[in-house]
């Protein structure tokens, strides 16, 4: 898999009319790392996803991705290149979870002869082998989520972007999916997840970056840069944390009067 730098971002800022959402934010992606996204609601994580897939084109700075300007990439040159999982997990037409799978095949239509072991492979992963007749719209929310996760495994790029890929997920499959891609980070892809839950990002998390009022407040190691001074300062809350006596990581808690 490749190794270097798979983003750089230089000074990029985003704005919707009047309002800014992201501003001046600096951060290079490297491959081989698994990088956790935090920060509270409406911080900008989402957007700065939307920055990173391509979907949204910053108000200012630059973006490279590979070294080149990712506005440059076509349409299937960013498709081969970088999996995305969104927040929403819909599809218009009456699907089978298995052909929702399936279309993460479909950037490299003619590329390779039997997508049929990269399918049926990311399927086991995401433990959705038991919904694959099913129509996708028959699913809960967590089992869609976990469909829509097994289609990106299936594409295979060298590039993983999760924008909440935990939130409708019960406490296995939450551990399992970031578990997943912690493995893929391993492997010498680019991971970057978006999360509400800080200690679940601090357990899986090669590196968080903390996100507030469009800005990058901090980036680095878990335990370096989830402290209580500062995530009480980001989210205005009072919060104890801890270390796991497992692995040492991070454990925050809110801190009750």
């Amino acid at each position: 898999m490749t190794g270097g730098i798979a983003y750089e971002l230089r000074g990029v800022g985003y704005r919707v009319g009047e309002a800014t959402i992201l501003r001046d934010v600096s951060l290079e992606i490297p491959y081989g790392r698994l990088l956790a996204v935090v920060g509270p609601n409406g911080a900008g994580k989402s957007s700065l996803l939307g920055i990173l897939t391509g979907d949204l084109r910053p108000s200012e700075g630059a973006v490279a991705l590979e070294g080149r300007p990712l506005h440059a990439y076509t349409a299937r040159e960013l498709a081969r290149t970088r999996g995305v999982l969104l927040q929403s997990n819909q599809v218009a037409f009456a699907f089978t979870a298995y052909e929702v799978v399936e279309m993460g095949r479909a950037p490299w239509i003619g590329a390779r002869e039997d997508d049929e072991p990269l399918i049926r492979d990311a399927i086991e992963r995401a433990d959705v082998a038991h919904l694959t007749d099913r129509a996708f719209s028959s699913l809960s929310g967590g089992e869609r989520a976990r469909v829509s996760f097994a289609r990106v495994l299936a594409q295979d790029t060298r590039i993983v972007l999760l924008d909440e890929p935990t939130a409708a997920l019960d406490l296995r499959h939450q551990e399992d999916v970031l578990a997943l891609a912690r493995g893929l980070a391993r492997r010498g892809r680019a991971v970057v997840v978006v999360v509400h839950d800080l200690s679940l990002a601090a357990a899986y998390a090669d590196e968080v970056a903390i996100i507030a009022g469009g800005r990058l407040v901090a980036r680095g190691a878990p335990e370096d840069v989830m402290t209580a001074e500062r995530i009480e300062a980001v989210y205005e809350t009072p919060v104890r944390v801890l270390s796991d006596p497992d692995s040492g990581r991070p454990i925050v808690l809110p801190r009750r009067a």
